[in-house]
């Protein structure tokens, strides 16, 4: 799926640009550029969580722009609008976390490298741990990241040795390619949002369930036991004190203060160990802080004008 999907209160930012790269693999991964009305103070690349697509961050893109930044974002490979890896579209599925970052590779070298610098990062959850992967790995081409909620670890693991070796034992017996146990293909916003994780907000759950009733097309389901495997290999690495000490990319970690599918104390463990990171706590929010209520937004949007240079809407 290659052009952007409207609705009534969702439109696509206008001046979007769509673009099908290909990747190192040939899978296609779907990418956007949202170029600033005025003269640009940087670049944003916007990096989105596992299950989520570009449509559902049309508002934070337009908040961008406001703050005079170009934006450019990315589908990961396995959801939104770029291409799976399985036979089911709804099995988003990775075998390993450095086909991320090998993605981020054509994304940097065709989409960001033409914009604007300075270049910042801002990404969410499963997008937040693979900044954090970028960021220690190498010299990344952000001055500075911005991570919501970033996912160091999982939420209520109460058996997490047993959790991680379950995984492991049944990937390795080639049942990668499945569901999670009692997991399956439905999505989260073609559910009520009464007991919902993710956002206290019930007008931007109900505009992003809009979206999936249009373009069902975009979202997965539950995650593949091959995914969960390589994840849990990435926040293994991610325990070690020393891990978060090499990194050199200035940080602002957001955590929400009703978390409940990673562990704030993993992200406040992370923060301690990092030596130009800070973290900031929004109360009363859920997972998804960015399709949170108005004055949780605020919170957010004032701490990232005060980190990174030259934002404001003035």
């Amino acid at each position: 799926m290659l052009e952007l999907v409207a609705t009534s209160d969702n439109p696509v930012p206008e001046g979007a640009v769509v673009h099908q790269l290909r990747a190192y693999d040939g899978k296609r991964l779907r990418a956007a550029t949202f170029p600033c009305r005025e003269t640009p103070r940087g670049t944003v690349a916007l990096f989105q969580g596992h299950n989520e697509f570009i449509e559902k961050y049309f508002e934070t893109i337009e908040d961008l722009r406001k703050r005079r930044f170009d934006v450019v974002t990315l589908d990961w490979r396995g959801q939104a609008g770029s291409e799976r890896e399985l036979d089911n579209p709804r099995k988003g599925h990775v075998d390993d976390f450095s086909q991320y970052q090998r993605d981020l590779d054509v994304f940097t070298a065709q989409v960001l490298s033409p914009r604007p610098h300075p270049w910042f990062a801002l990404a969410h959850s499963m997008g937040g741990a693979i900044m954090l992967d970028l960021a220690h790995g190498a010299r990344p081409p952000f001055e500075r990241m911005a991570l919501t909620a970033p996912m160091i670890d999982l939420a209520n693991l109460h058996f997490p040795r047993g959790a991680r070796w379950l995984a492991d034992t049944l990937d390795m017996l080639g049942l990668g390619g499945q569901f999670i146990p009692f997991g399956g293909g439905r999505n989260y916003l073609e559910r009520s949002f009464e007991g919902n994780k993710l956002s206290t907000d019930p007008v931007r759950f109900a505009r992003n369930a809009r979206i999936v009733a249009m373009a069902p097309q975009l979202v997965i389901g539950d995650p593949t036991i091959g995914w969960v495997n390589a994840a849990f290999r990435l926040m293994k690495r991610f325990e070690a004190p020393e891990y978060a000490r090499a990194i050199r990319t200035p940080m602002l970690l957001f955590e929400a203060g009703r978390e409940n599918i990673v562990s704030n104390a993993a992200i406040e463990r992370f923060t301690q160990n990092l030596d130009t990171g800070a973290l900031l706590r929004i109360p009363g929010a859920k997972h998804e802080i960015l399709m949170e209520r108005d004055e949780m937004r605020e919170q957010f949007w004032r701490a990232f004008d005060t980190f990174v240079p030259g934002s404001g809407t003035d």
